[in-house]
């Protein structure tokens, strides 16, 4: 799960070309979300790291926005499908939807299927050695 995580913060951390599979974009989310909620905890418990709290949900704007643009390329869609989240209502529950929509098998307009023709811990695996 943390290797997901930082390939997205360290290798693709502005990159929005591309494709991102789901597991790519869920467990980027899942770990920002387990460290957003710890940062929140400790701000409670001193207020230091209110400053660290701004400082890392600053430093992942950038990171989330690339992820969830290559997600919505995985599924031939533009990325800026990503303004949908602005729809009163709607918005929000349809982003929700395009980004856990399984992606278009074989290649598509913005690159290769990132499924095709590894797995994903393969992928994570020779990135490390």
């Amino acid at each position: 799960m943390i290797q997901w995580y930082l390939k997205v913060v360290k290798d693709n951390y502005a990159n929005f070309e591309g494709r991102a599979r789901r597991s790519e974009y869920w467990y980027y989310t899942l770990m920002n979300i387990l460290i957003i909620l710890t940062l929140a905890i400790l701000t409670m418990v001193s207020s230091i790291f209110t400053f660290v709290y701004a400082i890392y949900a600053l430093g992942v704007i950038v990171p989330g926005l690339a992820v969830a643009v290559r997600r919505l390329h995985d599924i031939n869609k533009s990325g800026w499908f990503i303004l949908v989240g602005f729809i009163p209502f709607i918005g929000g529950i349809w982003l929700l939807v395009l980004l856990a929509t399984e992606g278009d098998r074989g290649d598509n307009q913005y690159g290769e299927d990132p499924k095709n023709p590894y797995n994903e811990m393969n992928e994570i695996g020779q990135q490390q050695a």
